[in-house]
């Protein structure tokens, strides 16, 4: 490790000062890129002032690595019912913030939580979800696990207009989600695909979860939504099957090994978590827990 008294390490080079801190050399560019950093340019190469990177690690006291700050204990993106009671019924001590995958996967790059959920199609290769934690979150100390899959599809009321596909939403209200969920991007495209004009669909104010989706139809609020199987059963309405999903967890890689973490993962192994995803319909939990992608 270098020594920052030694008067010869007046400055330090990208690969002493990514020894000493113990991180990749790409992070250290990372943050002198960010201005975190004190460095100076030399000769087309970076250096960092011993005395001034000395001083700032002193005033790192967020338990981590210097320029690093503790994730909060929180489970970010979308909303997903059986997550939902998974994290309570654990006791594991998560706190839950959602807002949609993208939104999520927004915040968990940023620091803001300790692992998000995801359902992100990708048009392109018809692959869900590791394309989009490739783009955005390649350069974070990250795991993708998956969680379950999901039926989702029409949610209407049984004595309402029975649309049969997307096709059939012309003319009727539906309850959109909003623009940062994942179900909002998997809608578009295969309202697409269906041919369905958006222009002829009466929609609704955004509604931010799955619950508040189906709240609407039940009040009549609504025609439809697109929603899921399982919330579809429990508010007592009705469902028109279109797709198959995956909704999978992409955790940071230290807080995977923390006690709160480690509580919630052991849980979705239980028989308890298994009988309340049969008793709720329209998940599949065989995979649950296996990796799909690595940082």
């Amino acid at each position: 490790m270098t020594d920052l008294e030694t008067p010869a390490h007046e400055f330090l080079t990208v690969p002493e000062l990514a020894d000493l801190l113990r991180v990749k050399q790409r992070k250290v560019y990372d943050l002198a890129a960010s201005g975190e950093l004190p460095c100076s340019r030399a000769t087309g190469k970076l250096l960092f002032p011993a005395a001034e990177v000395r001083a700032w690690i002193e005033r790192a006291r967020s338990g981590g690595q210097p320029g690093s700050r503790e994730r909060p204990p929180i489970v970010l993106g979308s909303h997903d019912p059986l997550l939902d009671w998974a994290i309570r019924a654990s006791r594991c001590g998560l706190a839950s913030y959602v807002d949609g995958s993208l939104d999520g996967l927004a915040r968990f790059v940023e620091g803001g939580g300790v692992a998000t959920g995801l359902h992100v199609f990708d048009p392109g290769s018809g692959r869900w979800n590791v394309p989009a934690v490739t783009r955005a979150a390649a350069e974070q100390d990250a795991v993708l696990v998956a969680f379950a899959g999901r039926r989702r599809g029409l949610v209407v009321r049984p004595d309402g207009p029975r649309p049969e596909r997307l096709a059939d939403l012309a003319g009727l209200r539906v309850t959109p989600r909003q623009p940062a969920s994942g179900t909002a991007g998997l809608f578009d495209t295969l309202a697409a695909q269906d041919r369905l004009d958006l222009a002829s669909v009466s929609f609704t104010e955004a509604a931010r979860t799955e619950d508040e989706a189906a709240e609407s139809v039940r009040h009549a609020s609504a025609d439809a939504t697109f929603g899921l199987e399982a919330v579809a059963r429990r508010f007592g309405l009705d469902f028109v099957p279109v797709i198959e999903e995956e909704f999978a967890l992409l955790a940071d890689r230290k807080a995977w090994f923390d006690p709160p973490m480690q509580t919630l993962m052991a849980f979705l192994g239980t028989a308890a978590f298994r009988d309340r995803a049969e008793t709720s319909g329209g998940y599949d939990v065989a995979g649950v827990g296996a990796v799909l992608w690595n940082a």
